[in-house]
């Protein structure tokens, strides 16, 4: 097992910028905070003028994860559904491509949970696309995303 983030000593999250869906004329909120080695996305989503997502995010340099099979985290929820997501330098219509996989979590739980990299899928804004395959070779960025189409607080902790 490879340790890929370690917030144990890590109290900044500036390491960690949000993109939400104001981007798009949304109003939707959400940020990161660190605190006691957590990770702490959190706001309010809003489905007001076509809205509806929250993301935070970590660029890596170029990582090469080809050596694994699964990310696994250790995460205390809502009882949300939320997407983990991967970018290489693979574009669609000019921008990056995510390739997601997503977990439920239980209201005020921890709970570890595994990821296989054969279930990440690609998609572009939002959309499912039929390829190309996630390349473990060049992963320039992780983040935590929730658009699970429901308005209201949420609290992901990892």
């Amino acid at each position: 097992m490879k340790i890929l983030r370690d917030f144990s000593h890590v109290e900044d999250a500036s390491a960690w910028p949000s993109q939400n869906d104001g981007v798009m004329g949304g109003v939707s909120t959400g940020q990161a905070e660190m605190r006691n080695g957590i990770l702490r996305f959190f706001g309010e989503i809003s489905l007001e003028n076509n809205g509806g997502f929250a993301q935070v995010y970590s660029p890596t340099e170029k990582s090469d994860f080809s050596d694994f099979s699964q990310v696994r985290l250790r995460i205390k929820g809502d009882g949300r559904t939320y997407q983990f997501r991967m970018a290489t330098e693979d574009r669609f219509r000019g921008s990056r491509i995510a390739y997601r996989s997503e977990f439920a979590t239980e209201d005020g739980e921890w709970t570890e949970l595994t990821l296989p990299f054969d279930s990440f899928v690609p998609s572009h804004h939002g959309r499912i696309l039929s390829g190309p395959e996630l390349d473990l070779t060049s992963v320039r960025q992780i983040a935590f995303l929730l658009a699970d189409g429901n308005a209201g607080e949420f609290d992901l902790q990892v």
